[in-house]
């Protein structure tokens, strides 16, 4: 009787919800996906709001479609249900990012993505087509599950039964100056991958309440910004010795960049240990800038690229040191990465914000010779 009870209102939740927001809330998927929920709340998914994410923050007070048009434009991808997406994306309307709007707060929700049906591929940037179905949601696993409150569908989804169902909005985005400003997918490189098994790797724990289950996708979304250590399997670090120099190899086995975002600046550090001395050797950094009459720029206004160092899908890259080791001698290797380039974090006033400034370790590896 109580699991009825408890079926019932959660439905009438659902529904009551749907009817006015269009999407259910991700707190009422907590009920069942316990530690999917958990994942999910403490990832950037649910944390990509301007208010919540103080670096897209920074860069969305700048952006011209906010001091200028009162609409937040990229609520495409960020808020994507908010109860007023529509005017977001027409020019006219005025339609502000809106912490008090518990739409916008839900951020990229559960729902959200389990509503996705289809998607558009397009020039400028790929659109996610929505089932309008209601309480009718599509998952990657095999097995097709019963479920008391909402419809499941496998199989028959194309983009789920892949892994790539981020492409619509992890793919590409242009700008005014038709350069690519933000992407994945610059030359197509992503068609045939698979963006789940990375970024949403098994672990343990079962996927809901209902039908257990001994792993399930992790939904706290693997990235730059969180959970890194489960992607550092896809990069390896080796170091070869030659007689006067040596060379640290990184082979990135992804199908995209080491990073992706204009934003982020990654740093190679190396260091040598010598008996009681540690020797500090030139950093190599990987970074992709864009500009505009040859000085850095915004995205929005950039309309070329006027540096591109980062490591690129698939490739092995060779950093050389003209230093020569000895025997007994021990070289330490660290990548990592800021989430904000340095030379801009004052610019965009987040020089007080860790999270901007902090040097986040990926991958640290000691080779002895």
């Amino acid at each position: 009787m109580k699991i009825l009870s408890l079926i019932f209102l959660f439905t009438l939740s659902l529904v009551a919800n749907d009817a006015v927001h269009e999407f259910a809330k991700s707190e009422e998927c907590q009920a069942c996906h316990t530690q999917i929920y958990s994942e999910y709340y403490g990832s950037m998914h649910a944390n990509a709001t301007p208010d919540k994410d103080v670096i897209h923050g920074a860069v969305w007070a700048k952006h011209p479609a906010n001091t200028k048009a009162n609409r937040y434009l990229c609520g495409k991808c960020h808020t994507p249900a908010a109860n007023n997406l529509d005017k977001m994306l027409t020019k006219g309307e005025k339609a502000p990012a809106d912490v008090n709007n518990e739409t916008h707060q839900e951020a990229i929700s559960c729902a959200y993505c389990h509503r996705i049906k289809s998607i558009e591929l397009h020039a400028d940037s790929n659109t996610n087509i929505i089932d309008k179905t209601p309480n009718k949601y599509y998952a990657t696993r095999k097995r097709g599950l019963d479920s008391p409150f909402h419809k499941i569908e496998t199989e028959s989804n194309e983009h789920m039964r892949n892994g790539n169902v981020c492409i619509g909005c992890h793919s590409h985005r242009m700008n005014k100056n038709n350069l690519n400003v933000c992407s994945t997918n610059i030359a197509n490189e992503m068609d045939g991958a698979n963006c789940v098994s990375c970024h949403m790797p098994k672990v343990k724990g079962s996927t809901s309440s209902i039908n257990e289950s001994k792993a399930h996708s992790f939904h706290g979304f693997a990235g730059s910004h969180f959970n890194s250590e489960m992607l550092t399997q896809y990069v390896d670090i080796s170091v070869l010795r030659n007689i006067d120099n040596f060379i640290v190899n990184i082979d990135n086995k992804t199908s995209h960049a080491l990073l992706l975002h204009p934003m982020r600046l990654a740093v190679l550090r190396i260091s040598v240990k010598r008996d009681s001395e540690t020797i500090e050797l030139e950093k190599e950094i990987f970074v992709r800038v864009l500009g505009k009459d040859a000085k850095p720029a915004m995205p929005w206004v950039a309309d070329t690229t006027i540096k591109d160092t980062m490591i690129k899908a698939n490739e092995k890259r060779a950093v050389k040191r003209e230093f020569k080791l000895l025997k007994g001698d021990r070289v330490d290797v660290v990548l990592g990465w800021f989430l904000v380039n340095p030379k801009a974090v004052k610019k965009l006033g987040l020089d007080k914000e860790e999270v901007a400034t902090k040097f986040n370790v990926f991958k640290k590896q000691s080779f002895n010779f």
